[in-house]
């Protein structure tokens, strides 16, 4: 009988699986939209840098948060602070230790009556990640799902068979990584949520930035989150699991997660010791760390991007402002991102940048630091061609010689597990981005991304400053081509001594003949 259940079942989600329409589940069920807070002024956030605001007319207040640990305790921190809304957009919002600490920090602030809205892409969901869906239970909390499967289980092969039979739906997602409180204060950059974002996880780190946020920028940034959220796309959980969770099971949850708050000096010393003084927060927010101030463009495609990329409605492709940049370059380009497959019109508008003798430096990752083969493997075809242009490539090196500019501790970068995450372009030393979009195919075409292009020189020098950190020897590889034109060599510096490696730098010598496997296959378009 048990064997007969499970197949009834096994062929009953098969059956949900093929059924499918085009649409995703859950869109034809009626839902309220909602919009930010129109006063934000009224809220302790939005009065923060309010004198501050009338000295800068129309320009907004920025500050880099380069280090993971910061970003993870600003997030906090600002969800502590929040009075009457958070608006949440992420690619990944994984249900491990940070995450459950932002999901019960996210609970308190709706008891205090906070408006919580929490928009989380389907793409990534993973087992465990499921643990926000009980945030629905609490009346001032929403949660919706981006673009979402049917199948809501964990099964592998289930989850990839629906992605085959509906691929030209699920193929498409939201990459966006957004938080505004109180419509006062954003961060926004590349950063999901989960531990390994935040740079804890000694299994895996992801460098990346976030840029906190003040003053006009919010409230367009604000527009962006509302369209997306009121959109089609955008999916109630409730409509996706059915019946909502009972008292016992939303109780027994806040009862782990407030002991899973009590846990927090668990992270490490970096978080207790500056989570203990209010730290990055009390620091912006009293002038310890100063603002820039600059001019900035808030760039984002539209939720429908598939379709305006098609020409079958008109909207915002994101990527042609960054290409607008990219070409009003004079001196210099400065491109951080973890993944580069630019296809062919990118590398066409690099040949055009080299031709005018822009000086191109590239920084991203190696096969030993790249958590994703296929897209390693598919970069690979480039780097001869970018070289012969005279661009500079370097790949970051999943064990760091020297800390300085990584965002981690020097302790937790020994396990060497360091991977380039970050997508900050800088133009001339004068203008840059920050956002969620990599050079590759997949950002251009295929999922949805949000950014702010800032005039401001002395952000960019920051950035620029952070690059050649990345970019020392000891911390990269300098890609270079043999002079006797039998390949490529990787140059860095081990104990002090410059070594070039005429063979690529792997942690295996599988995942070195995987990567050489899968650069034979044309997926480009996917990656």
């Amino acid at each position: 009988m048990r064997r007969l259940l499970a197949l009834s079942l096994f062929f009953l989600s098969l059956a949900t699986i093929a059924g499918c329409a085009s649409i995703p589940p859950g869109a034809d069920v009626p839902r309220l939209e909602s919009r930010a807070l129109m006063q934000p002024a009224a809220t302790t956030q939005g009065r923060t840098f309010a004198a501050e605001q009338l000295l800068h007319g129309a320009d907004s207040g920025f500050r880099i948060i380069p280090v993971g640990a910061d970003g993870f305790l600003l997030r906090m921190q600002m969800i502590a602070a929040a009075e009457q809304t958070l608006d949440l957009q992420y690619f990944v919002f994984q249900g491990d230790k940070t995450g459950r600490l932002l999901t019960e920090a996210l609970l308190h602030a709706a008891d205090r009556g906070v408006r919580v809205r929490l928009l989380v892409d389907d793409g990534q969901t993973g087992d465990g990640d499921e643990q926000i869906n009980l945030l629905d239970a609490h009346p001032s909390i929403e949660i919706r799902y981006f673009n979402p499967f049917a199948y809501r289980g964990h099964i592998g092969a289930l989850r990839a068979l629906e992605f085959a039979f509906h691929h030209g739906r699920l193929d498409y997602r939201m990459h966006n990584k957004l938080l505004v409180a109180d419509n006062a204060m954003a961060l926004i950059g590349g950063r999901n949520i989960g531990d390994a974002y935040f740079q804890i996880d000694r299994d895996g780190q992801f460098a990346d930035d976030d840029m906190f946020a003040t003053g006009p920028v919010v409230t367009r940034l604000s527009a962006v989150f509302d369209e997306f959220w009121n959109n089609p796309l955008a999916i109630p959980v409730a409509a996706l699991t059915g019946a909502p969770p009972t008292s016992a099971q939303y109780l027994a949850y806040r009862r782990s997660l407030e002991q899973d708050a009590a846990d927090l000096e668990a992270l490490g010393p970096a978080f207790a010791s500056k989570a203990a003084i209010g730290q990055p927060y009390a620091g912006l927010t009293g002038g310890q760390l100063p603002l820039v101030w600059a001019h900035v463009l808030v760039i984002a495609d539209s939720p429908d991007k598939k379709d305006v990329d098609a020409g079958e409605m008109i909207g915002r492709l994101m990527r042609v402002k960054v290409a607008e940049a990219m070409r009003d370059v004079h001196d210099e380009l400065l491109l951080i991102t973890p993944y580069f497959i630019p296809g062919s019109k990118g590398m066409a508008l690099l040949n055009e940048l080299r031709l005018r003798n822009v000086r191109l430096r590239i920084l991203t990752n190696s096969l030993e630091s790249s958590t994703e083969p296929l897209a390693q493997a598919a970069y690979m075809r480039y780097r001869a061609p970018l070289l012969a242009s005279g661009a500079e490539l370097f790949e970051i090196r999943a064990l760091l010689g020297n800390t300085r500019g990584s965002g981690q501790t020097a302790e937790i970068s020994q396990a060497g597990n360091y991977s380039l995450h970050a997508k900050l372009f800088v133009f001339d030393r004068k203008r840059l981005f920050i956002g969620s979009m990599n050079l590759d195919r997949r950002s251009l075409h295929l999922n949805t991304e949000i950014g702010l292009l800032i005039d401001s020189p002395e952000l960019a020098q920051q950035l620029a400053a952070r690059f050649e950190a990345m970019t020392r020897p000891a911390n990269a590889y300098q890609v270079l081509a043999r002079p006797d034109g039998a390949g490529l060599a990787w140059r860095t510096e081990e104990d002090q001594k410059k070594i070039d490696y005429l063979e690529e730098p792997a942690r295996s010598c599988w995942q070195r003949l995987e990567a050489d496997l899968l650069a034979w296959l044309p997926f480009d378009s996917e990656l």
